[in-house]
């Protein structure tokens, strides 16, 4: 057997080498901490940083959220907060009652600095019919205050703690059983900023997600109760954003202008489901992953879990709808986790020119686009009448319209309306063909209920619109009008 051995030179060789990449690994590693550190400017123990000076912290609605802390020293803050249980919409048409802090869902936002010591009182409404209490979850100790905050109706608890940690952190009630408490909208944020706080932009908004669990299912009008199986079972009716199916769109919708810099303030309050969150037309340029050090940067879509939040960058670079929504995606379109932010100004065609052309398909290129034939002609077919139009409609409709209007023409409540014995249908066969041609946009009112949503326009033929029309005026009640391919053709040249 041969063995190896090694001089005495070598090994000093490779000692040499092993501490020279031991030492570039851990520059690296060290250097890559530094890079993504978004919160936290250092390790220091903030337990012991002195307080200068006491004040009265501000505590807003969604989706507002109160001043930057900026420069100021860590201080004394007030802080008072009032659960009310209170029945409000949840949807049109739809209501629910609520329990809330400070009487919205999410509750207010509240925002502080690291090392800032906190009394806060908290007062549960004599009106309402259970104790409660809150869990800050920015706040190290017993049980995050809950403990020291129970506190019964008709009474008030205050308690005190020193911020810690910096971040962005989901309070909620954790009274038993606290997925009931939580489930019924006791949920909100509370944002700890770093010394020297965040970096400034144009615009701040507070977003949070929840889900809720009725008796009735999406958009049965009325009082819905609150439903403990469909929450065991995590079967939601409703996940909204900022406690209601309306509460960021149309007259609600965010406002911002191109140009601008935006911060979200994004929580998840549950109970149950987390949240795949995007916004359609953007990307984040930073997302603080779960509200903390780390930052990601180009972020299409970002997971954020019950119970968490984080804090998502962008600039808006040109005007459009953005909208917000849980990409798990029917919980969007169907259960109402959509919202808009409004972005108005000047275009830039350098960055988005929006359609430039429309055109023709052809697979097979454009030289290739004829059999040989024999010389016989091809007869043209004849046009279908009207049982037949009904027949082929009904083929394209369950290709192209069922998903958002229902296989029984109900619509989707809120979001889509209905064509089954649509007054808005009914009422003009020439408005129901442009629509279908060229798309709809904007507020509407079908059988007294608003909807604002977008129908985009659809490359139909003249005889398959007019074939998918006759399908729909022939059913679900509706008035049995025979839309013609020459009705089409008409409408399709104004």
């Amino acid at each position: 057997m041969t063995m190896i051995t090694a001089k005495p030179n070598q090994f000093k060789g490779y000692s040499y080498l092993l501490i020279l990449l031991s030492g570039m690994i851990l520059y690296a590693c060290t250097q890559g901490q530094s890079k993504n550190t978004g919160l936290s400017k250092s390790m220091k123990d903030h337990s012991k940083t002195k307080v200068f000076g006491e004040m009265v912290a501000e505590l807003t609605s969604p989706p507002h959220v109160p001043p930057p802390i900026g420069n100021r020293p860590a201080m004394k803050l007030y802080m008072e907060m009032e659960i009310i249980e209170d029945e409000m919409v949840m949807a049109d048409g739809v209501s629910y009652v609520f329990w809330t802090f400070g009487g919205t869902v999410p509750g207010s936002f509240i925002r502080a600095r690291v090392g800032d010591e906190v009394e806060f009182k908290i007062k549960n409404h004599p009106n309402n019919k259970l104790p409660h209490n809150i869990d800050l979850h920015s706040v190290t100790g017993q049980g995050g205050g809950a403990e020291a905050s129970f506190v019964a109706p008709g009474h008030e608890k205050t308690f005190s703690f020193k911020l810690i940690n910096p971040g962005l952190f989901v309070y909620h009630c954790a009274t038993a059983p606290v997925g009931m408490h939580i489930a019924n909208g006791m949920y909100g944020l509370i944002l700890v900023e770093p010394e020297g706080g965040l970096p400034p932009v144009d615009k701040e908004f507070y977003v949070m997600q929840g889900d809720f669990y009725t008796e009735g299912k999406f958009g049965e009008p009325g009082l819905q109760p609150f439903d403990m199986q469909k929450a065991y079972d995590e079967r939601p009716d409703y996940v909204v954003f900022n406690g209601s199916v309306n509460s960021l769109i149309g007259e609600n919708a965010l406002q911002a202008k191109a140009g601008e810099t935006i911060r979200i303030f994004f929580g998840n309050g549950g109970p149950n489901l987390a949240s795949s969150f995007h916004v359609i037309g953007e990307i984040f340029d930073k997302v603080y992953v779960e509200g903390g050090d780390q930052i990601n940067y180009n972020v299409g879509t970002t997971l954020v879990p019950a119970g968490g939040a984080a804090i998502l960058e962008f600039k808006a670079e040109v005007p459009s709808n953005l909208v917000l929504v849980d990409h798990s995606i029917f919980r969007a379109f169907n259960k109402g986790a959509l919202g808009v932010i409004s972005v108005t100004g000047e275009k830039n065609n350098k960055i988005f020119a929006g359609e430039i052309m429309e055109g023709i398909y052809l697979p097979e290129g454009g030289t290739i686009q004829k059999m040989p034939v024999d010389g016989s002609k091809v007869t043209q077919p004849s046009p279908m009448n009207k049982s037949e139009l009904i027949e082929a409609g009904k083929k394209i409709y369950m290709q192209a319209c069922f998903a958002c209007h229902q296989s029984n023409g109900e619509g989707v409540a809120n979001a889509f309306p209905p064509l089954a014995k649509a007054d808005y249908l009914n009422a003009d066969v020439n408005r129901a063909i442009d629509v279908l041609l060229n798309g709809l946009s904007g507020e509407i009112t079908v059988n007294g209920k608003k909807y604002n949503s977008i129908m985009p326009s659809q490359q139909l033929k003249d005889e398959e619109a007019a074939a998918v029309l006759t399908y729909v005026y022939n059913s679900w009640g509706n008035n049995g009008t025979h839309v013609t391919p020459e009705m089409v053709s008409k409408r399709r040249k104004k």
